[in-house]
């Protein structure tokens, strides 16, 4: 029987981006309606099992709640954190387990751990973060339908999924971690409030998705050159005075002029040295790695990203195939045409 995971994140949505921007608040009665939409997708595409994150707030078992679905639920059984890595473990029982997809709930913060543990589980992220690069913005049952239709093979992971890239952080030689937008080097000489914000001590941003579309970092990069989510290319961009200015959404409600001293384009495999050390990296949005004094490190493209639904083409085969419109014949007056 095909399992589908779900993933979802009490705490996206509420970091401290929400002081010093404009961004809103999202809360978790909205995740609990978005889930509730998920499992209804799940079942019509024919899904009868799922297993869900245990957490704080219980989204997923108030969705349940009431809700008309035949559907065995299983809760994740491990000793919760209340942090990130709820997420990524949550993510590695749902690998062990031979899920089919993982459903998640977040921004891109979310995803980047719930990456590091599914392995090559598919993963639809749904967007209810801050930063919002890598996640969807669609609606929850098209997205329940669209990961049933993966997880029970109606459409197949080479056509309905694609190969994400990631930035590997290289320390003395090892991947120390990994981010599936941008790497963000700043002269902040602690991880503190985690989410960064401010541009004047940012030095150099790394990027592997980018559109003059996207809020945050990857619109600064998506105002010189667009990247594309199955791009095998990064760009490096070097901050700092007599630069080009630059002029891009950098947190909700907060347009900025960047000095762009450098750009560069990266293909998979290459790395740049990170040049100002001591210095902390954020990825995808929070600071998570401290870079000391006499150490050598870099960020590399790497292609072993996450499987990623594509939402639109699946349910374009989905179409085709007449997966929800069985017995419906097509007739056409060329006139009309």
């Amino acid at each position: 029987m095909s399992l589908v995971g779900i993933i979802a994140n009490p705490a996206s949505g509420k970091d401290i981006r929400r002081l010093v921007a404009y961004g809103s608040v999202f809360d978790n009665q909205e995740k609990i309606r978005i889930v509730r939409r998920v499992l209804l997708g799940l079942q019509a595409a024919g899904i009868h099992r799922i297993a869900y994150m245990p957490e704080y707030f219980g989204i997923v078992e108030r969705a349940l709640d009431g809700l008309q679905v035949n559907m065995a639920a299983e809760r994740l059984g491990f000793a919760t954190k209340a942090d990130q890595r709820d997420s990524t473990r949550a993510a590695q029982m749902l690998a062990e387990q031979g899920a089919d997809c993982i459903v998640t709930l977040g921004g891109d913060g979310t995803n980047r751990v719930v990456a590091k543990g599914a392995g090559q589980v598919p993963i639809l992220p749904l967007s209810t973060g801050t930063n919002n690069v890598f996640p969807l913005m669609i609606e929850g049952t098209v997205a329940g339908l669209a990961a049933g239709l993966i997880a029970m093979g109606k459409v197949s992971r080479k056509e309905g999924t694609f190969q994400s890239t990631r930035l590997e952080v290289v320390i003395e030689g090892e991947v120390v971690d990994i981010a599936l937008v941008d790497a963000v080097v700043s002269t902040d000489a602690f991880i503190g409030s985690r989410a960064i914000w401010k541009m004047d001590k940012v030095k150099q941003v790394f990027l592997n998705r980018t559109s003059p579309a996207c809020i945050g970092f990857s619109s600064i990069g998506g105002m010189l050159r667009s990247i594309a989510a199955q791009e095998p290319v990064s760009m490096h961009l070097i901050i700092g005075d007599n630069g080009w200015p630059v002029t891009a959404p950098i947190a909700p409600g907060i347009i900025e002029t960047v000095s762009v001293k450098e750009m560069q384009l990266m293909a998979a495999g290459e790395s740049a040295d990170i040049n100002f050390i001591p210095s902390v990296v954020a990825l995808d949005g929070e600071r998570e790695v401290e870079i000391r004094k006499g150490h050598q490190a870099a960020i590399r493209l790497s292609l072993d990203g996450p499987l990623v639904v594509d939402v639109e083409r699946t349910m374009l085969f989905a179409m085709e195939r007449k997966i929800f419109a069985p017995q419906m014949p097509i007739s056409t007056n060329k006139n009309k045409l």
